[in-house]
């Protein structure tokens, strides 16, 4: 394995899985949309609602799926924000701070057209709708330009929706968590500083963490937090060490990675997309939901990516990633808008009504589509990039 390879191989596998998981995410949207508009509708409806007990609870598909299988989800993404804080795209403040900048742009700026739209109503709790980026679904349409655009755009695209998961994460513990049971809480704060402790000793095996792990995801999901936040707790304590030396964080993110990608996003799609297209559902569109969505997602992403992308570089805080023009980062900008899975997640958060929920997931699909399509065209539209070679493919 040459040097350039080695340097490259954590980011060729993040980006080959979240490249290949994109295609099936989307085959998955599309059959759960059609089986919730067939004559199947309503008995997929009935399965993923039916409850079945274990122990004292009444459990359904969507809480099997969006409380326990997506704190799998939320412990790969911390381990990848993990990774390149250590040793990654976001090791250094140099190597970071174009793509932290434009993240803060794009979710602030969304943020506020969603606001605008839907201040002084109950639906302003879905501000943090629009902050999101889909990683796999940006990174498989900008997989396939290929050589089109450069490399230095697709690990900057890369480090930039990683920021941005993680100021998702930060909104989701801090502002969508109603209330607190401290005594769970103070649990799973002693959960944490046993996971510090076997960190601080240097524990190199796996096995304690992910059972000390289950302890904490179950001390938050009764503390009222979201549960989910119990992966990335658990993530940020497994030890890593920067060389070539395979560390226990790099061993669980590879074996998470076929899972995350090929079965549990999936699932996500499958259960939170069976949208009923309707009249009603269409016309919700325009409603401020609808609006505040679409237009934070489409504009606000490349409004808030472009300005501040440019206003670092312009201060000389930041230099525009090699071989990359303002074209390449408005491109960028409107991948960055396909806001999927911690889109539809927040929004699960954001309302507690069916219709609502609906309705922010249809706009979330309407804006991630037409986000997606007008990147890959500003994108593909640019001439052939010249680049250094990519590192050799590295199988899964």
């Amino acid at each position: 394995m040459g040097a350039i390879q080695k340097i490259f191989q954590p980011f060729t596998l993040f980006f080959r899985s979240n490249s290949i998981g994109g295609f099936i995410l989307l085959i998955c949207v599309a059959i759960s949309i059609s089986l919730a508009n067939s004559s199947l509708g309503e008995a997929y409806h009935h399965f993923l609602t039916t409850s079945i007990t274990i122990f004292p609870d009444q459990l359904n598909i969507h809480f099997i799926v969006n409380e326990i299988l997506m704190s799998v989800f939320f412990l790969l993404v911390g381990l990848e924000i993990k990774r390149e804080l250590m040793e990654g795209e976001l090791a250094s403040i140099k190597q970071a701070s174009l793509p932290i900048f434009a993240a803060i742009g794009g979710m602030l700026i969304p943020a506020l057209f969603y606001s605008l739209f839907n201040f002084g109503t109950a639906n302003i709790s879905g501000w943090g709708i629009p902050m999101a980026t889909d990683i796999a679904f940006a990174v498989a349409i900008i997989s396939l330009l290929g050589k089109k655009v450069p490399l230095s755009l697709k690990i900057f695209l890369t480090a930039l929706a990683i920021v941005d998961d993680l100021g998702a994460i930060v909104v989701i513990a801090i502002f969508y968590t109603a209330s607190i049971q401290w005594t769970y809480l103070f649990m799973a704060l002693a959960c944490t500083l046993i996971l510090l402790f076997l960190n601080k000793k240097n524990g190199r095996h796996l096995f304690p963490y992910l059972i000390i792990g289950l302890f904490l995801w179950y001390f938050i999901y009764q503390s009222g937090i979201h549960a989910t936040i119990a992966g990335v707790i658990l993530a940020l304590t497994v030890p890593t060490n920067i060389g070539n030396k395979i560390s226990p964080l790099e061993k669980l993110e590879h074996r998470l990675a076929k899972p995350v990608a090929f079965l549990i996003m999936p699932l996500f799609a499958l259960v939170n997309t069976a949208i009923v297209l309707n009249v009603e559902a269409l016309s919700s569109l325009s409603s401020p939901i609808g609006i505040g969505i679409g237009f934070g997602l489409i504009l606000g992403k490349v409004i808030g990516i472009s300005l501040f992308t440019y206003i670092a570089i312009q201060l000389k805080w930041s230099a525009m990633p090699t071989h990359c023009n303002a074209k390449h980062i408005i491109g960028a900008g409107f991948l960055a808008g396909i806001g999927f899975t911690m889109s539809i997640f927040i929004a699960l958060l954001s309302f507690s009504d069916l219709q609502s929920q609906t309705t922010a997931k249809l706009a979330i699909l309407v804006a991630s589509i037409i986000s997606g399509i007008i990147g890959f065209a500003i994108l593909r539209s640019t001439k052939d990039s010249v680049q250094t070679a990519e590192p050799t493919t590295v199988q899964l």
